[in-house]
């Protein structure tokens, strides 16, 4: 977010405190030896389902201890570990399930050599969230999309899961932070306005303190500070780093010189692309932070950037316990209180997320970024009414952290489902901000450029072999489908994703994210059999192959899919004669057994099933015929 998006993106402008750090004791920010475990149990609509980031869901993993002492890239968990499971049952049909910024589209950040989080996924559950192992998602920056007036408008937003590099100083101090700038939409002001405002922040700019990096004993040596810093500043990382380790031998209590060794070894770690050089840098700033006399600015930097490293290797035991000293040692800074609270939801724990908010705004109620924050907790705690307005004065503020895609979606979402219209006014202003791709196509995690339109032929695929073999077999599968709803064995699971108004939808997954669902295969072998001769299908990490039986009297509320990175199929198996349609965009069709319907699930869509029997067809998601090989082995799993 970033998290590992958005290191900086989530903060509001942040305010030093120093009471009482003469009278504490120097605090030890090491984690608990008790943290053996972790788990990250992603944010979805669903009333108990917890936030987090995008990829593929997995169950919770035990991590080692971490220590006081000593910090090790090797205790997180691995994206590749997590794929090995694969839930059998949901369909994460919107990947804006994450309560955190997205990441900042930032090209050269490094994969980390070892990326395992100590997180099980959830923002992704389980496979909708922020990506806290901080691997990139390999898809391309986005661009802005001109297409001509009434055409679909083409991917515009990419989610990459990395962080920035740190903020350079100036020599031994650094500069001062930019004021930050409002992230909303606004109708353009007079002219004379804008340049007032500008000669006021450039004012206020001004005033702000330099912060304070250098003890007493520091400045004595500050001119060997300054020739080390030169030497990182210049991008000699190796050469500076050993400047700056003959420093920290020769003076072992100076704050700044260790300080400056975990940024320089922060910096390699960057450039080598990793890990063990990173959990170095994450120690030194624990040194740095540990050391008495440290100033309480370079105690919080040094703490705060140990948090974000922590966070981005997936840490976030870690990551929360530094984020809990910080908040510890300096109570006044909202700023820090509101990325406690983001930890917490990176954890999966809404409720300790939600009750750090509520702290925030009873001390400041007007505080944009935990506003919409809570606010999306209370849409994930079904609370839709309650949810709007939090939501939609957090987007109001324009305060950094707030522009995120995930909260137009949810803000939209939330006034659909209680009949306002204005929902679409919201989705209007994400789409102009460069979250949606269009109004009606509002998937987050794409790769640019790819066709963009909501319904789509066989021929146009380019998977007519596939849609054959599904029409030519359909009673097969048909049969099968009936054999295991007829074994009433609870194979059918039902749909957990709140995405139903009313009535009953149950699923029964054959593969999820490229891989087989356990032995789902089993009950119908030779519909499996059939689809394994089509990669396209079997092989798609961004989606699902399944039967969908819905009861009569079912709704299920417009939504979107999580990417635009795949097409899906339905093919009709047992369709009453009436009242069954779905809605994709503005055009409404029905299905046909033995018959297939293709679309892009990442445009809004909506089902009625206002029959009198239950409806039966199989989904299958199939790779956008436009990305490469290599993306199709590369992109992560949703």
């Amino acid at each position: 977010m970033k998290l590992t998006k958005d290191e900086t993106a989530g903060e509001t402008e942040r305010k030093n405190t120093t009471r009482g750090l003469k009278q504490a004791e120097r605090p030890n920010v090491g984690e608990s030896p008790e943290e053996s475990t972790e788990t990250s149990e992603h944010v979805s609509q669903s009333t108990n389902q917890q936030a987090a980031e995008p990829q593929g869901a997995g169950p919770a993993e035990d991590t080692p201890p971490e220590t006081p002492t000593e910090e090790t890239a090797s205790e997180s968990d691995s994206p590749s570990a997590r794929d090995d499971e694969v839930s059998g049952s949901q369909d994460v049909e919107s990947e804006i399930q994450a309560a955190v910024p997205l990441p900042p589209l930032v090209e050269n950040d490094f994969v980390p050599d070892d990326p395992r989080g100590d997180s099980g996924h959830p923002y992704e559950d389980e496979a909708d969230i922020i990506d806290t192992t901080g691997v990139l998602v390999e898809e391309s920056p986005p661009q802005e999309s001109e297409v001509e007036s009434g055409k679909y408008l083409t991917s515009s937003q990419v989610t990459q899961e990395a962080e920035p590099v740190g903020e350079a100083e100036n020599q031994s101090e650094p500069p001062v932070e930019p004021e930050p700038q409002s992230e909303t939409a606004s109708v353009p002001e007079a002219e004379g306005t804008t340049e007032k405002q500008a000669e006021e922040k450039l004012k206020e700019k001004a005033k702000k303190k330099k912060p304070k990096l250098l003890n007493k004993f520091d400045k004595t040596i500050k001119s060997e500070i300054d020739a080390a810093e030169k030497l990182r500043k210049k991008g000699k990382l190796e050469e500076a780093l050993k400047a700056f380790e003959t420093l920290v031998q020769q003076y072992p209590q100076s704050p700044r010189a260790r300080y400056g060794r975990a940024q320089a070894e922060d910096d390699l770690a960057e450039k080598l692309r990793s890990n063990d050089m990173l959990q170095k840098a994450i120690n030194s700033y624990r040194e740095a932070a540990e050391l008495p006399d440290v100033t309480s600015d370079l105690l919080r930097a040094a703490l705060k950037r140990r948090a974000e490293r922590q966070q981005f290797l997936g840490r976030m035991r870690g990551c929360l316990a530094t984020l809990e000293k910080l908040v510890q040692i300096f109570p006044e800074d909202v700023s820090l209180k509101n990325d406690l609270g983001v930890a917490h939801l990176l954890l999966g724990d809404n409720k300790g997320a939600k009750k750090v908010y509520e702290e925030v705004l009873a001390a400041d109620p007007g505080n944009g970024f935990a506003k919409v924050h809570y606010g999306f907790i209370l849409k994930s705690e079904n609370k839709i009414a309650e949810s709007i307005p939090y939501l939609k004065e957090g987007l109001e503020s324009g305060e950094p952290g707030t522009d995120d895609g995930r909260f137009y979606f949810h803000l939209g979402d939330a006034l659909q489902r209680v009949g306002d219209d204005s929902a679409y006014h919201w989705y209007e202003l994400g789409h102009k901000r460069g979250h949606f791709a269009s109004v009606w196509q509002r998937s987050l995690y794409n790769v640019d450029g790819l066709k963009a339109q909501p319904w789509w032929t066989p021929k146009e695929t380019g998977y007519s072999d596939l849609v054959k073999t599904l029409e030519r077999n359909w009673k097969t599968i048909r049969d099968e489908a009936l054999a295991v709803i007829d074994q009433n064995t609870g194979l059918f699971v039902p749909e957990e994703e709140n995405l139903r108004e009313k009535g009953e939808w149950g699923q029964y997954t054959l593969w999820q994210q490229g891989r087989k669902a356990g032995n789902a295969c089993q009950a119908v072998p030779k519909t499996c059999s059939l689809l394994e001769r089509y990669p396209e299908a079997t092989g798609c990490k961004r989606g699902q192959i399944k039967f969908s039986v819905m009861q009569p009297g079912t709704h299920v509320w417009p939504h979107t899919g999580p990417t635009n990175c795949r097409l899906r199929m339905h093919l009709g198996l047992v369709i009453p004669k009436q009242g069954c349609r779905i809605r994709c965009t503005n055009q409404t069709r029905e299905w046909e057994e033995g018959k297939v319907l293709i679309f892009d699930d990442s445009f809004e869509h909506e089902v009625w099933q206002d029959a009198d029997s239950y409806r039966l067809i199989f989904i299958v998601d199939v790779w956008h015929p436009e990305l490469t090989s290599y993306q199709r082995q590369t992109l992560s799993s949703i």
